[in-house]
């Protein structure tokens, strides 16, 4: 029978012989149990913590297209932007698919998993004990094994092929380009600290996070149209093949958000709703209205 260690997090490690270690932190792929072993992680992740890192390579795939789209400042698509639209696709699925398979167990699509129990096993640096208030004893680690180290080798992989495919692909097809991989190179920094800050804040959050980034950018898509009528909205967002894909992404996210809380699916069925009530309602919300109203009114 093993002594209990101090604190959630702190274990002990077999050591043969039926002897064990000090209390102290669980090496990375263990977890600490009832009994304070720290036992290998061989669960698989729960369908909630796939839909998690997929919402995590989801954002880098939506911000390269994003500046990809602001660099061409094109109404249409172009074979430029397609070409650049496809590599950051490439670069991500291909940085998706060999974080996976260098994650145990190794060549595999399949992960182990540690599992999430609660918030503070995301923030374990900030569950080290102090026994009797004296010396702390040091038992950080990685308590979500693999969710937060496999989002940052993510991460970096995607900013590696991102600067060995698309610097070429720039010079050859759209120099505007580069633009796009500057900014990358900001978020990527940006995203990476968000996931180390509040990597456990998203990870109960992303669901939320997918409705309302899909609701927000589906309006400031159709208020940036330069005529706010409902007939041209409507028209353009059929006969248009951009603005059909952009709202098809907003759609899509929009679902992906719903799907992800795993209750009241019934709710899919309301995600053009967003779209149909902007142009519904533009009438009574463009500026220019109130603006030829105040001019007949004087």
């Amino acid at each position: 029978m093993l002594d209990r260690c101090p604190g959630l997090y702190c274990g002990r490690i077999a050591l043969g012989n039926d002897t064990w270690s000090d209390c102290g932190a669980c090496p990375r792929g263990f977890r600490v149990n009832e009994s304070s072993a720290c036992i290998p992680c061989s669960e698989s992740p729960s369908l909630y913590d796939w839909y998690y890192l997929g919402f995590m390579a989801i954002l880098p795939l939506i911000m390269h297209w994003f500046f990809i789209d602001m660099a061409a400042k094109a109404t249409s698509f172009t074979k430029e932007q397609i070409i650049l639209h496809t590599s950051a696709l490439l670069e991500v699925s291909i940085s998706a698919v060999i974080s996976l398979l260098i994650a145990e167990p190794m060549l595999s699509f399949t992960l182990h998993s540690c599992g999430v129990v609660r918030l503070s096993d995301w923030y374990t640096l900030f569950h080290n004990p102090s026994p009797n208030y004296e010396d702390t004893l040091y038992c950080t680690q990685e308590a979500v094994y693999p969710l937060q180290t496999i989002v940052l080798i993510f991460y970096l992989f995607c900013l590696l092929f991102m600067m060995i495919i698309r610097p070429p692909l720039n010079k050859r097809y759209m120099a505007k380009g580069k633009s796009a991989v500057y900014c990358a190179l900001y978020f990527f920094p940006v995203l990476t600290v968000l996931h180390a800050v509040a990597g456990g804040l998203i990870y109960y959050a992303f669901p939320y996070l997918s409705i309302v980034i899909s609701m927000v950018s589906n309006a400031c898509h159709f208020s940036l149209k330069l005529k706010q009528t409902m007939d041209v909205l409507l028209k353009t967002s059929i006969t248009e093949l951009k603005n059909l894909v952009i709202i098809a992404g907003h759609w899509l996210l929009l679902a992906y958000g719903i799907i992800s809380l795993r209750q009241h699916l019934g709710l899919l069925a309301l995600v053009p709703f967003p779209s149909i009530f902007y142009i519904l309602t533009v009438h009574f919300t463009d500026p220019e209205e109130f603006r030829e109203r105040e001019e007949r009114s004087n």
